[in-house]
């Protein structure tokens, strides 16, 4: 099966490299948060970093720059709907085959999200596109702030903060959206709520680098190992756990 979760990011002035740069520079992260996390939860080798409430936000920092990416990209590919599609399938394997090589569970990661925000887009861009990029990306902005502690039970702030009932929250079908119980368990989980925000208000600041009206900087190339990385994103998101796993257990175990 050809999988195009990566998809050419150009403008008129060429290739947008910067964005292939930082995004080969968040999945680089994103692999060594994962093999701290093996190393602390599956292992046994304590990493009091862990448990500080800032690396959270730093991890929460390099994935939300990952999501308003492929935001980002949908401006430029011709079928959303297809590379959604394979992204959840993607997602799909990786829930079913975790569970068989670590204690780790995998309920509505980040290749979920992807694909199912990729396919809404894809349905419905049409009508998104429609709507003015700075409305857009401050409404999506908003949106994610508004229901960035959905999976903690509540939405919003201050006067209209409102908390979900147990009921809604024991339904359990509901985890893709953030509403959970409190014995939901995931080590990735990127709700819609608030991530698909954080995906779409990619989409609207897509239209200034599909137009070519960013600074001239953004389309040269800078680092071309990490742009090189930035390209095949999805396939080491798909290997890196595996190998961590095997190459820890050969050390460990």
């Amino acid at each position: 099966m050809k999988v195009s979760c990566k998809s050419g990011i150009s403008g008129k002035s060429g290739r947008v490299y910067l964005l292939d740069e930082i995004r080969g520079f968040a999945i680089i992260c994103m692999v060594i948060y994962h093999a701290l996390y093996e190393l602390n939860y599956e292992f046994g080798v304590k990493i009091p970093v862990f448990f500080s409430g800032w690396f959270g936000i730093i991890r929460d920092i390099f994935a939300g720059t990952f999501i308003f990416i492929s935001g980002i990209m949908c401006r430029y590919s011709h079928d959303n709907v297809r590379r959604g599609a394979e992204c959840f399938f993607l997602g799909m394997v990786i829930t079913f085959v975790v569970p068989f090589f670590t204690t780790d569970e995998i309920s509505f990661g980040i290749l979920h999200l992807l694909g199912v925000s990729m396919m809404i887009y894809g349905l419905f861009g049409k009508y998104i596109e429609k709507i003015p990029p700075t409305v857009g990306l401050a409404l999506n902005a908003l949106l994610a702030a508004f229901t960035w502690n959905a999976s903690r039970g509540f939405v919003g702030f201050g006067a209209l903060k409102y908390n979900f009932p147990e009921t809604a929250r024991n339904v359990g079908v509901l985890f893709p959206m953030g509403i959970i119980s409190k014995s939901f368990s995931s080590s990735d989980f990127f709700p819609i709520m608030p991530w698909f925000f954080v995906f779409l208000a990619g989409s609207f600041c897509g239209y200034w680098f599909k137009s070519g009206a960013m600074p001239k900087a953004f389309y040269k190339p800078h680092c071309k190992p990490l742009a090189a990385v930035g390209r095949v994103t999805i396939w080491i998101y798909m290997l890196h756990m595996p190998i961590i796993f095997a190459l820890f257990s050969l050390i460990f175990r």
